[in-house]
């Protein structure tokens, strides 16, 4: 049994994906960050439409240069699966914010970890696949780390049970996101699914601003600064990033790397913040790391 360049090639593909999809984590990992300083200026509705907005004309470009590469043109452009993708993600940005606005951060950050349980739901129950005993594993691992990670500053509140909904109702569609941008990545580059679903979600984002927000436009330099950094590296680069690591990644264990997300947020409010620590967030992390390394896709040796 021994190496072929076919297997070299899956490995090293295998790498690259990986790679990108933790960068793309860790830059989305950044967005609260962001988010916090833009809050001053623009309502939370505005910033997700901002986030989204601004991030087109560097989505645009990148879609351009891979195509000029690329031979021939685009497939697809705006197939159905991109456009649900753009609604999907609206959905995502929406509810969390609401969750935001009705229930703690602590609370809507863990009930929008649980996206990967969907995921892994709607890949059994509707698209009759198998779920390894790996990626079980690695769910729970995931979970419970994504747990001790905000755990300490859960608060169950009946009278905030409706934001916890909303939170649930952002993993939901975050899943949603997951398996759309893996079936538009079939027909179409990373950028060009990026970019169509990006002005889809941006279009919506808009409306959704306009009616709910009192403070749409940014007034000062801090709030513009925010708002181009959310838009340039958690959106251009989180999502761009993910949408590369969906065109040869499964769904399910992309979802799952998606929790260092978590690790990255709460490693920003160490450096930047000043937010301490735990023990029980260190080993949360810890867990984490551990539950993606179980759910790894397993490559098939190849004989030569």
């Amino acid at each position: 049994m021994t190496s072929t360049p076919a297997a070299t090639r899956h490995d090293t593909g295998f790498v690259t994906a990986f790679l990108a999809l933790c960068a793309g984590a860790v830059a989305m990992g950044a967005s609260p960050i962001f988010v916090r300083f833009a809050s001053a200026d623009v309502g939370p509705f505005a910033s997700a439409f901002w986030r989204v907005a601004l991030s087109l004309p560097v989505l645009y470009v990148w879609m351009r240069i891979e195509e000029l590469k690329a031979s021939g043109p685009p497939r697809v452009k705006f197939s159905k699966a991109s456009i649900l993708a753009g609604l999907a993600f609206t959905g995502d940005l929406f509810f969390w914010h609401l969750s935001i606005l009705s229930t703690t951060v602590a609370n809507a950050t863990f009930f929008a970890t649980t996206a990967p349980l969907f995921v892994i739901l709607i890949v059994w129950l509707v698209l009759k696949q198998k779920i390894s005993r790996g990626t079980i594993i690695g769910l729970v691992c995931c979970l419970l780390g994504g747990a001790a990670l905000i755990g300490q500053s859960l608060n169950v509140d009946p009278a905030r049970i409706r934001g916890d909904l909303y939170g649930i109702a952002t993993a939901f569609f975050f899943g949603l996101y997951f398996l759309t941008i893996e079936r538009a990545r079939k027909t179409a580059g990373a950028a060009r699914v990026t970019f169509e679903a990006g002005i889809v979600t941006s279009a919506c984002l808009f409306v959704i601003a306009l009616t709910l927000d009192t403070r749409v436009v940014p007034q000062t330099l801090q709030g513009i600064a925010a708002l181009t950094a959310l838009a340039f590296i958690s959106q251009a680069g989180g999502i761009g990033l993910l949408a590369v690591a969906l065109g040869r990644l499964p769904s399910v264990f992309s979802s799952l790397v998606i929790f260092l997300e978590a690790v990255a947020a709460a490693a920003f409010g160490w450096i930047i913040l000043g937010e301490a620590l735990t023990l029980p967030q260190i080993l949360g992390g810890a867990l984490i790391f551990i539950g993606i390394w179980a759910a790894r896709p397993k490559p098939k040796a190849v004989a030569g």
